[in-house]
Formats: structure tokens, C-alpha cells, sequence
């Protein structure tokens, strides 16, 4: 399963879920501001709080919005 890690107001964000869109990648927004949890599993995987993330194993990761690397990452 695709995870996205946004906040509210992030156009990044905003990038990278309209972009997965488009690709017809389903995928679970995790917003870091309203769920604590969320928050705690983001930086358990990145070390930081910096967003958007975008994993699919809950181990490899993309920081901010890299087409080349979410391809990359999502065999697109």
C-alpha cells in the first residue's frame, strides 16, 4: 500500500496526490497534523518531519514531489 505523509495547506502535497492520480495509484493520505500517530510512524521512518513522504513499504521512501523517483519507487 502507497502512504502518503502531508499536512494541510502543503502544495507539494497537493503535487504528489494529484500526481499518484493520475497515474491510477491508489494510496492512504496520513496527515502528520491531525493524527499523532501518523506524526510518530513519519518520523519513525524519515528521522524527521519534513513532507510530503511518499513509501510503499514502509521502509524506501520519496521526500517532497520527484516524478523520477516516485516512478522509480512505484515501477510506473
Amino acid at each position: 500500500m502507497v502512504k502518503v505523509y502531508s499536512i494541510n495547506n502543503c502544495p507539494w502535497c497537493d503535487k504528489v496526490k494529484k500526481y499518484l492520480k493520475s497515474k491510477n495509484v491508489e494510496f492512504e493520505e496520513h496527515n502528520i497534523e491531525e493524527n499523532d500517530a501518523d506524526r510518530d510512524a513519519c518520523y519513525a521512518l524519515t528521522g524527521d518531519l519534513v513532507v510530503p513522504i511518499t513509501t510503499v513499504n514502509d521502509k524506501d521512501y520519496v521526500l517532497s514531489f520527484d516524478k523520477a523517483k516516485l516512478d522509480a519507487m512505484l515501477g510506473l
